[in-house]
């Protein structure tokens, strides 16, 4: 089981140079992820002047999201394995890929880095505001609550087969795209109706810049438990740990 492979790990962690290195990998790759995705809704939102959101927006939001994270993913794979995530960190947790105190560390890169791509953002574009993410006015907290556990499940889901399942061989050079690719086809399906967050991190940046929180759990909740049952079930499935647990910069 999964399960019995979860790593506390020690405190030490939290201050050891390889981790801080790692940490910064997890920074910077989210400040480039977010900074492009959020930018590229700010940038569209000024061209329209401020008006309701098209089709045209919705790819645009798609592209910029997958080829953000293509970027986000590739330069830190080496590094810190290219999470970018908070989720996808909970899913590598929970199939013992990555252990607790480490993965703190993790978090609190990624949340920061968020933090910083959007008040980035805010001044080098005059004060424009980070627009939180919100549900639609015809979508209930519960239907969007399922919706980030489905697309968050497809996302960490892809990041195993692609990144973390030892078996990968040469299929573990394309996963940067597609991870970004997963985001930028679910961002298509689920941008209309909550935003398509499928990260918790993604989701503070905005909503600690522009203090708006409204409905914010559902983007924690979402993606942690969708994140949590890929890793889990794909542990369990199809990966078979009779060997040594995986480094966490061999994904």
């Amino acid at each position: 089981m999964p399960i019995s492979r979860i790593a506390v790990g020690s405190y030490e962690e939290a201050y050891h140079p390889d981790a801080l290195r790692a940490g910064l990998a997890e920074f910077i790759s989210t400040l480039i992820f977010v900074f492009a995705g959020q930018g590229s809704g700010m940038a569209f939102s000024k061209l329209t002047d401020g008006g309701a959101t098209t089709p045209a927006g919705l790819v645009v939001a798609a592209i910029a999201h997958a080829f953000g994270l293509f970027v986000a993913v590739s330069v830190g794979a080496n590094i810190s394995g290219g999470h970018v995530n908070p989720a996808v960190t909970f899913g590598a947790f929970l199939g013992g890929n990555i252990s607790f105190f480490r993965g703190i560390v993790y978090w609190i890169a990624q949340l920061l880095g968020s933090t910083v791509a959007c008040l980035l953002l805010k001044f080098s574009t005059g004060g424009l505001e980070t627009s939180a993410f919100a549900l639609s006015a015809d979508l209930g907290v519960w239907n969007a609550f399922v919706l980030e556990i489905v697309m968050t499940f497809g996302l960490v889901y892809t990041v195993y087969a692609t990144a973390i399942d030892p078996k990968k061989g040469s299929l573990g050079t394309i996963a940067p795209i597609a991870i970004g690719f997963i985001v930028g086809a679910n961002i298509l399906a689920g941008g209309p109706f909550d935003g398509a967050s499928m990260n918790p991190a993604v989701s503070f940046g905005p909503a600690l810049v522009s203090w708006n929180w409204a409905n914010h759990w559902i983007y924690w909740a979402g993606p942690l438990v969708g994140g949590g049952i890929a890793g889990l079930l794909y542990e369990l499935v199809y990966i078979n740990r009779s060997h040594e647990q995986l480094p966490v910069t061999d994904y």
